[in-house]
């Protein structure tokens, strides 16, 4: 299993990423750049956390139409995996690839701290491998991470497992307190209906490594790697 990931203009964790998917998991990984028009034979491409293109417009509206998103749609289209992490997501969404879309934080603010996540889906790999017991700290930072999306779609997520995480405290409770940005039903990340491309907002790249004091990150890159190299 080959993994890629793409740098956009403003990208500011695609050396995270690249770090964690091939010094800590120790998968091979290559870097993209936004330009190419060749995924260089990769068979999972992460779209990582940042400001693309200084977050103009709307955050990822612009990344959207970055000549590689060509081969990224391709590929997503043919079954291919592909992931975006907080900016990643927003790029996603706007990219028709996952359904919904990322807002204004509630609050108005940019908000970086931990929070705490509840796995849900029980057939998404970024997720299937984690108890829903489980209670993940996970860093988010973003000013755009109020995920929404109409009722009757929202029903369709819940009736088709497509929710991967919801924001809940440290006791696994979820609550309106223990949502950071105003998201809808508390959603953290989901997936699309094939259950090949996955996005959340907050950055398990960033909790992946003892040394940072947390990895609880790390479970999320173990689940995808646990079913994807089965």
């Amino acid at each position: 299993m080959k993994f890629g990931v793409v740098i956009f203009p403003g990208s500011n964790c695609d050396a995270d990423t690249l770090h964690v998917l091939g010094n800590v998991m120790q998968v091979e990984v290559v870097s993209l750049w936004h330009k190419d028009h060749d995924l260089q034979g990769c068979d999972f491409i992460v779209l990582p956390g940042g400001f693309s293109y200084g977050d103009y417009l709307r955050s990822g509206s612009i990344a959207r139409f970055s000549p590689i998103m060509n081969e990224v749609v391709n590929h997503a289209q043919k079954g291919g995996y592909v992931m975006g992490i907080c900016n990643g997501f927003q790029v996603l969404t706007e990219a028709g690839l996952l359904p919904g879309a990322l807002l204004h934080n509630s609050n108005q603010r940019f908000i970086c701290k931990n929070i705490h996540l509840k796995p849900v889906s029980r057939k998404g790999l970024p997720s299937q491998q984690i108890s829903t017991d489980a209670t993940l700290k996970v860093p988010i930072a973003h000013g755009e991470g109020n995920y929404f999306i109409r009722p009757e779609n929202l029903k369709k997520l819940q009736d088709q497992d497509q929710i991967l995480f919801r924001y809940c405290d440290a006791d696994g409770n979820v609550t309106e307190a223990a949502n950071p940005n105003g998201s809808v039903y508390n959603i953290a990340g989901v997936m699309n209906e094939q259950g090949n491309v996955f996005g959340m907002m907050p950055h398990p790249e960033r909790a992946s490594e003892q040394a940072l004091g947390n990895t609880d990150g790390r479970q999320v890159f173990e689940s995808i790697l646990s079913l994807v190299n089965a």
